[in-house]
């Protein structure tokens, strides 16, 4: 498991019984966390919580709102600057466990500008824009990719939160419909991140299922990495989807590259002493950019 443990806003500071008690720089959040199975302190009982999710019974749920909750304010990690505002289905924006894959990512993106070149990322399944964050900071070229226009403008916002004001160019569009475009076009980007659903539905009725599309996804997507590609990253929050699925697809799919592929959980550091799993990842690496 690679463990976010640089976080300076952002901390767990406990889990207990399909929850999570979360420090986002001052604001408290309890909120539920499917991988919590086990049970310790009663986190309801904590005396500053701002805000905390409840479930619903039919799905969903919502926000109780405590003392002067603010509606969004934001987090630092490094050099960059995230907006952070509760939404529903309990989420914030924001995925800390990614920080991660910024730092990799970043560190890659560098190593090739030392060899003096340029790199194109795509990111698919973009959300908020983290991700493009990171890489427009190292000093790539990205196309953030999301089929919805909020969150693509929440993305343009965290971008300038960080300073940045070109480098991203922002599409609202269904990332099948735009990949397979790009393809015709003809093309070419040198490193590709994706972070799809495990289901979705397209603005024409069309149904996303990870466990039936990811691979084919994944093979039309190899046809627009350049011929000396910098990386490949699939990020999933399926559950029961092992890291060494995700391996096996990008080794699979990306058969014509020379480079290695690593998989693995990622997580976040928690005070109880213990990380907590978040997710799981696969990433290639060309060849020319590996770890000698």
């Amino acid at each position: 498991m690679k463990i976010a443990r640089e976080w300076k806003d952002y901390t767990i500071i406990a889990t207990s019984d399909g929850m999570k008690l979360e420090d986002w720089k001052g604001v408290i959040l309890l909120r539920p966390d499917p991988q919590v199975i086990w049970q310790g302190r009663d986190l309801y009982s904590y005396d500053n919580i701002d805000a905390v999710y409840h479930r619903s019974e039919k799905g969903g749920g919502a926000w109780e709102r405590r003392k002067n909750f603010p509606s969004e304010w934001t987090v630092s990690y490094r050099d960059l600057t995230f907006k952070v505002k509760p939404m529903g289905f309990k989420h914030t924006g924001l995925f800390p466990e990614q920080a991660v894959n910024w730092d990799a990512m970043s560190a890659l993106i560098k190593r090739a500008a030392a060899q003096d070149r340029e790199i194109k990322v795509l990111n698919l399944f973009a959300y908020t824009g983290a991700a493009s964050v990171a890489c427009a900071k190292a000093g790539a070229k990205v196309t953030h990719v999301d089929a919805a226009k909020g969150m693509v403008e929440r993305a343009g916002e965290n971008a300038k939160l960080s300073g940045i004001d070109s480098g991203i160019r922002y599409i609202v569009d269904d990332c099948m419909k735009f990949v397979a475009r790009e393809i015709r076009r003809g093309n070419k980007y040198d490193a590709v991140i994706m972070d799809p659903p495990s289901y979705g539905r397209g603005p024409g009725g069309e149904m996303w299922k990870i466990e039936r599309d990811l691979f084919a996804f994944v093979e039309n997507c190899a046809c627009l990495l350049s011929d000396n590609p910098l990386f490949f990253l699939i990020n999933s929050y399926t559950t029961g989807l092992q890291p060494a699925v995700l391996s096996n697809i990008l080794t699979l799919a990306l058969k014509n590259f020379k480079g290695s592929t690593e998989a693995y959980e990622v997580g976040v550091a928690t005070d109880e002493g213990i990380p907590l799993p978040c997710g799981a990842s696969g990433l290639f690496v060309g060849e020319r950019y590996a770890d000698k």
